[in-house]
């Protein structure tokens, strides 16, 4: 049972109707085409039973049967079998996160990660929004899912916030009274500094154990470039030759995960020919959401001919960085990365993409359990998602920040002095968080701890003295 706060009305959280600007209730009728559509035998696995109630993220803010997956899961069933689909359906289902904690906790297997992303790929398809949802989702897919875009983006963005004009203007509120969704892609901006690049080829160090290509990504690539940094000399340290192909794209992950169908299955033909050509064993992924997509492959392409094998070799493939280190073994010795004597407290926390939709559990818990001087805490509630979901942050703000208040909150009882995750998104949203809570806390990737360990050099951030105040109530 959680034990996270109990429900909040969704009028008293969002203040506004849920779906912004609709103005017809029928919206598509019928509400599926015959293109892939929501696959009846997986609808006929769940059995109500209710299990994935207390996992929900949007159950538990509102207490809501149809902001829960059975309940989604039922007017799924009811457009399958003739119901147009209307502004409130439309609306459930834009308001689920995606974080397949449903999956994780039903004891029938149900699959809702492919339900889900059956039917959003109709609803982008079949329904018409708003103009004002369809600018931003314009916009938000115009930028991100495209490096060198972001590239562009990144020199005026850093040199707003070294000259502290982009603090003005947050503090000014105006972007928000214009749209709370740029004011949020403002407000996750992490802090940049100079551009980071890992080379096309990078040797192993002792004897070669792998050759692995490795996925740079979008958002990681150019605003977490230091992560890629890390995970490459990581990976070399352990043996491995790195391979980072400078023509890779993006993988199709927010495209897929938001009905943007054919859209990622055009990026994910790309890095499919990118790393056939790279002619490497693996593909390591150090970004949960990318990793979870790109493992999902074979059902993406299934359809096309000319890929549907070669997409099941490449899935079969795609590692995530601690699933390839926990396969090779340690080779490198650890050291610890913080300048005291005293154990450092470590709380981990799980994306949910590397959690969930790739029940990668166990393996970065025994990376960075094996780090001297750390003493690994479990976070509450853990299980519950932090609201990021890729661009879910965006498109729906405010149950996203009371999530992400939410799991904040979880953290700080934990009294760790050092927060760790595999996802870049969850590192913009719940960092916000804390700073939204007062408590700021060094928050890493765990390429970096690792790398830090490797290398015998403390984290930026931590201590040099015993944390003495305890855990935050």
């Amino acid at each position: 049972m959680s034990t996270q706060q109990g429900p909040t009305p969704r009028r008293t959280l969002l203040g506004m109707p849920r779906v912004r600007g609709t103005a017809s209730p029928v919206l598509a009728d019928p509400a599926f085409d015959a293109s892939r559509p929501p696959d009846p035998d997986l609808l006929d696995d769940c059995v109500h039973c209710g299990f994935c109630l207390t996992t929900c993220p949007t159950y538990q803010l509102w207490g809501e049967e149809m902001d829960s997956p059975r309940g989604r899961i039922d007017q799924i069933r009811s457009a399958s079998e003739g119901a147009p689909l209307t502004a409130a359906t439309v609306g459930h289902l834009d308001a689920c996160l995606g974080c397949m904690a449903c999956v994780t906790s039903c004891p029938s297997g149900v699959r809702y990660d492919l339900l889900l992303e059956q039917t959003r790929a109709q609803v982008e398809r079949r329904v018409t929004r708003p103009p004002r949802d369809r600018a931003l989702r314009a916009l938000v897919f115009a930028l991100f899912p495209h490096p060198r875009r972001l590239r562009l983006l990144r020199g005026p963005l850093r040199a707003a916030q070294r000259s502290g004009a982009l603090g003005l203007l947050r503090r000014t509120g105006l972007v928000g009274r214009v749209s709370p969704e740029l004011e949020v892609m403002q407000s996750l901006a992490p802090p940049l500094g100079p551009r980071v690049t890992v080379a096309p080829r990078t040797p192993a160090q002792g004897p070669r154990r792998a050759v692995v290509g490795m996925l740079t990504g979008c958002v990681q690539r150019e605003f977490f470039g230091e992560v890629n940094a890390a995970t490459v000399r990581v990976l070399a340290a352990e043996g491995c030759e790195v391979v980072a192909p400078e023509t890779q794209g993006c993988c199709g992950a927010l495209s897929v995960h938001t009905g943007r169908e054919e859209e990622g299955r055009t990026f994910a033909r790309r890095l499919v020919d990118t790393f056939e050509a790279a002619g490497v064993e693996t593909v390591v992924v150090n970004s949960a959401g990318c990793g979870s997509t790109m493992k999902e492959y074979a059902h993406l392409l299934a359809d096309d001919p000319d890929y549907a094998a070669r997409a099941r070799v490449f899935a079969d493939r795609v590692r995530d960085l601690s699933e390839i280190l926990v396969e090779l073994g340690p080779q490198a010795p650890r050291h610890p990365v913080a300048a005291t004597t005293e154990p450092l407290t470590l709380a981990y926390h799980d994306a949910c993409h590397l959690r969930h939709a790739q029940g990668v559990v166990s393996a970065p818990r025994q990376l960075l359990g094996a780090i001297p001087g750390v003493d690994l805490v479990e976070i509450p509630d853990g299980e519950i998602c932090c609201g990021s979901a890729g661009v879910y942050n965006i498109l729906q703000p405010e149950p996203a920040t009371e999530l992400g208040d939410r799991k904040a909150a979880s953290i700080l009882r934990t009294g760790a002095g050092l927060v760790v995750t595999a996802n870049p998104g969850c590192l913009m949203q719940i960092s916000r968080a804390l700073e939204r809570a007062g408590h700021p806390l060094p928050f890493v990737h765990t390429a970096v701890v690792l790398d830090a360990s490797i290398r015998g050099v403390p984290l930026p951030g931590l201590p040099s003295e015993p944390r003495r105040e305890g855990a935050v109530r």
